[in-house]
């Protein structure tokens, strides 16, 4: 029967695999879904932000978390240390790398505002239409730069004048999204290093329990003399 320890091991190893089908999945759906036509102005500006997303990144680490997970089952029914070395190590390349995915979020949200504005241009009218009614506000920066859509939102040079630029609400929902998308990615690093630590504990004990037997057969060999 397990112990405590090596129960402990096992739920954060299934955690930790657990966290790699939530990014694999993501990721798949995301790339399916981004160049979907939109049917209103946040779902345009939500696969605006997807197409940026470092998605082949994410498919990459979670592919290494699966190789990471095969190699801990037998690290767990073998009393062997060297394959909980190599989970180890490969669970902590794989924090790494989802840390560095969810810093690139993050940076992101500091130039949403400049990052968008080449996005905004090179749409569609059609898809700005969509934005600019969705968010109530008319072209980017402002009116005129670059120049809004006609639409009941934005009738006139006039009406348009009066209405605010979508540089603001978009950035602002931009990075709420953004915000829960990165905080996410670091709750996945946070997995990671418990099963990072979970691996060190186990690897102690074991090392404590070979120890023991060592002495456990040097007294049994002089107990025979």
């Amino acid at each position: 029967m397990a112990n405590k320890v090596t129960l402990a091991y096992m739920v954060s190893d299934f955690l930790f695999v657990l966290m790699g089908i939530f990014m694999l999945a993501f990721s798949i759906i995301v790339q399916n879904i981004q160049f979907e036509e939109p049917t209103n102005g946040r779902q345009a500006a939500r696969n605006l932000l997807y197409q940026r997303f470092p998605l082949t990144a994410g498919i990459a680490n979670s592919i290494f978390v699966f190789a990471t997970f095969l190699v801990t089952i037998p690290g767990i029914i073998t009393p062997a240390r060297a394959w909980l070395k190599l989970g180890g190590v490969m669970a902590t390349f794989s924090a790494i790398f989802s840390m560095i995915i969810g810093l690139y979020l993050w940076i992101t949200t500091l130039k949403t505002k400049g990052d968008f504005a080449p996005l905004w241009m090179a749409q569609t009218a059609a898809i700005q239409d969509l934005m600019e009614t969705t968010f109530q506000c008319c072209g980017y920066f402002n009116s005129s730069s670059p120049a809004f859509v006609t639409n009941p939102t934005c009738p006139s040079p006039a009406a348009a004048a009066l209405m605010r630029g979508c540089a603001t609400p978009i950035t602002s929902f931009a990075n709420i999204f953004l915000d829960d998308i990165f905080t996410a990615v670091f709750g996945m690093v946070g997995v990671d290093a418990v099963f990072i630590m979970a691996t060190a504990c186990l690897l102690k004990e074991r090392k404590e329990r070979e120890r023991f037997r060592h002495i456990d057969e040097k007294s049994g060999a002089r107990g025979a003399f």
